[in-house]
């Protein structure tokens, strides 16, 4: 098992590897995302943290995810698209994942051993689900779905 998030190697949205080691001594929002959800708009809000407070060393990551009501059903190049043309998304974004189930990324798996959800449940509920993790790599807080992006700015600013 892995101790820390920067054990993890993902996969950018452009297919390149890429390996969280590289996140090391930023503060990270790691999100499950999708296109075609009722909270697809908080791609707005993310952007809106990103710009304000990647000065400072945040970094948010978008996962697309499409396990939660079939949400984000086109490929990566169809998630890169839509994420910039509708919501100028300059944050980091990777490859499609699933984020529960048997072929759940092992980086979702230990986020949701780290952090679990409401009663203690690790499974995640749906889209733009937001996990925070300090400098050390430590992941310290669950955001839920419906916790708009603002919300999260004074858990952040404690962290930068």
């Amino acid at each position: 098992m892995s101790s820390s998030i920067y054990d993890f190697s993902v996969a950018r949205i452009n297919g390149e590897s890429s390996d969280l080691s590289e996140y090391r001594g930023k503060v990270l929002l790691i999100v499950n995302t999708a296109s075609e959800c009722g909270f697809t708009p908080q791609y707005e809000g993310l952007e809106s943290l990103y710009k304000k407070f990647k000065g400072e060393g945040l970094v948010i990551l978008g996962f697309p995810c499409n396990q939660f009501g079939g949400q984000e059903p086109g490929s990566d190049n169809d998630i890169a698209s839509f994420c910039q043309v509708n919501f100028g998304v300059t944050f980091p974004m990777f490859a499609k994942v699933d984020v529960n189930g048997s072929a759940a990324h092992p980086l979702f798996e230990f986020l949701k051993n780290q952090a679990k959800g409401v009663l203690g449940t690790e499974m995640i509920k749906w889209n733009f689900t937001k996990f925070l993790v300090n400098r050390e790599g430590e992941v310290l807080e669950r955001f839920a779905p419906t916790t708009k992006p603002e919300e999260i700015i004074p858990a952040i600013e404690k962290l930068l």
